[in-house]
């Protein structure tokens, strides 16, 4: 995950398609004009050499100059080019996040203001390209320069010899002038090419990044396909930061959660509660260890341990094509797992009426969906995975109370031999947890059932629940209370 955490999506969008677009489109005729040019230079340089000799050393001089002069200017054009391209990802990434945030920005009536941030975006990308064009018209005027020089040297040439046929001379001059006319667009060209070759440069650079672990693991180190048994967690001396000059975000964690155990994380801004999902999908590097049933997760391959995972997160992630390939991503399933599961989110109906059933089309993101129904989906996808540790990301924070309720039922049931963790972000969702992990700058501070927790009034839940408000706070004793009273019957 540290390349999407230090890179832009601007910056990704700009090199799969400006970068992409001018090697594919631009570099292949470039090379052909070099080419071609190349072998035209060869010609008009025998016609110029077989009428007069001595053309050579004008010819041979003008021909250094223009390498020295395409020399010194190729370091200015190159990072001039790159700083082009590098300030052409802002102007991407602005772009693609106001369209996303559409409907937030004309709610809050700021237009204006990402018109501003646009605005300071494109001055900063106007002014790359405007000093790169300067550039290459300055490359320009002293190829122009050169080339008249060297026009007017053969012109000379051919007074001092009188005795020269008048057709030779204007067959001299003509090709001359060609010669010229050709060198400098092959400078040019070739000053080109060199500044094309930026884009290759910035696409090689995507194809060594640092990879991940191995998708598949080794045949002697695979979990059986029952894998995970029950859902017991064990974090052992466990640290994790997202690279090596980084650091630590989870600092020496020791902790074991029990099978078919439903814990909640809570924790200030910070604190590290995504950061141990992260761990879980071993997402960033780490040190010590996390064991699963018996089994140490970073010996397997990153299939075999993602796979084994649900995940309900805040805002749904759904995708283009079908009702079926969103909730059967893999095609694993039959239809009546499927119906079993639309059921259980009470979307069933909803999907029968669509004109595919299964097979009918989602709009990207979902959007032909309300909200709701989108995380309802993303429940039933669970659902249907079957898997044995169940993660939700405060899955209820952005739908009605009615969703909610239907939600957590649901989750509360279908849920119940599984071991759930629960990032919460509202406290009144973990509050019926058996365990509450409470987590503070990366360490494990409390670790109990949120009715022990609420006793200490040291606490850092006591602290939290009291900063909800006198209502709240009663409302959260209260419903940690009967909690404990059910499970201690």
């Amino acid at each position: 995950m540290l390349f999407f955490n230090t890179r832009s999506s601007g910056d990704m969008l700009n090199r799969f398609s400006k970068d992409i677009g001018a090697v594919d489109d631009m570099l292949p005729y470039v090379i052909f004009d070099c080419l071609q040019l190349a072998m035209l230079l060869l010609g008009i340089i025998f016609i110029v050499l077989f009428v007069n000799i001595y053309l050579m050393i004008p010819t041979c001089i003008m021909v250094v100059i223009f390498y020295k002069i395409r020399v010194f200017n190729l370091p200015t054009a190159r990072s001039i080019k790159r700083l082009e391209g590098i300030t052409r990802s802002p102007v991407f990434a602005h772009m693609k996040e106001t369209l996303r945030g559409l409907t937030t920005i004309r709610a809050y009536k700021v237009e204006q203001i990402l018109i501003n941030e646009f605005d300071e975006h494109q001055d900063l990308h106007s002014s790359a390209w405007n000093m790169y064009i300067c550039a290459n018209q300055a490359f320009g005027l002293w190829l122009d320069l050169v080339s008249i020089t060297y026009i007017g040297i053969v012109i000379f040439s051919f007074f001092a010899v009188e005795n020269d046929h008048g057709g030779n001379i204007g067959l001299t001059i003509t090709q001359t002038i060609m010669l010229t006319s050709i060198i400098q667009w092959g400078v040019r060209q070739l000053s080109v090419l060199e500044n094309q070759m930026t884009s290759v440069e910035r696409i090689l650079e995507y194809t060594d990044l640092p990879q991940e672990a191995d998708f598949q693991s080794p045949s002697e180190k695979a979990p059986p396909n029952e894998w995970p048994f029950s859902g017991k967690i064990e974090f052992r001396n466990f640290n994790l930061r997202y690279s090596l000059d980084s650091p630590y975000v989870l600092k020496n964690l020791n902790f074991q959660i029990q099978p078919m155990e439903k814990i909640g994380i809570v924790g200030r801004t910070g604190a590290g509660k995504s950061s141990i999902i992260g761990a879980l999908f071993r997402f960033a590097l780490n040190e010590g260890s996390i064991i699963i049933d018996d089994i140490e997760i970073h010996k397997l391959g990153l299939h075999d341990l993602r796979s084994k995972f649900s995940i309900i997160p805040q805002e749904p992630v759904l995708f283009s094509g079908t009702m079926r390939t969103n909730l059967d991503p893999f095609d694993e399933y039959p239809d009546l797992v499927l119906w079993n599961a639309l059921d259980e989110v009470e979307l069933k109906t909803v999907v029968e009426r669509l004109p595919g059933g299964l097979n009918s089309k989602m709009s990207a993101f979902g959007s032909n969906f309300s909200v709701g129904q989108r995380q309802l989906l993303c429940l039933a996808r669970a659902i249907v995975r079957n898997n044995k540790i169940i993660i939700l990301d405060e899955a209820t924070a952005n739908v009605d109370p009615q969703t909610d309720v239907l939600i957590q039922n649901t989750i509360r049931n279908k849920f119940k031999l599984c071991t759930v963790l629960t990032i919460a972000h509202r406290l009144n969702t973990i509050m019926d947890s058996e365990r509450v992990l409470v987590m503070d700058a990366g360490t494990v501070v409390e670790f109990d059932h949120p009715y022990n927790l609420l006793k200490n009034k040291d606490g850092f839940l006591y602290k939290m629940v009291e900063q909800t408000g006198i209502i709240t706070s009663e409302l959260l004793h209260t419903m940690a209370s009967e909690s404990f009273n059910v499970r201690t019957k």
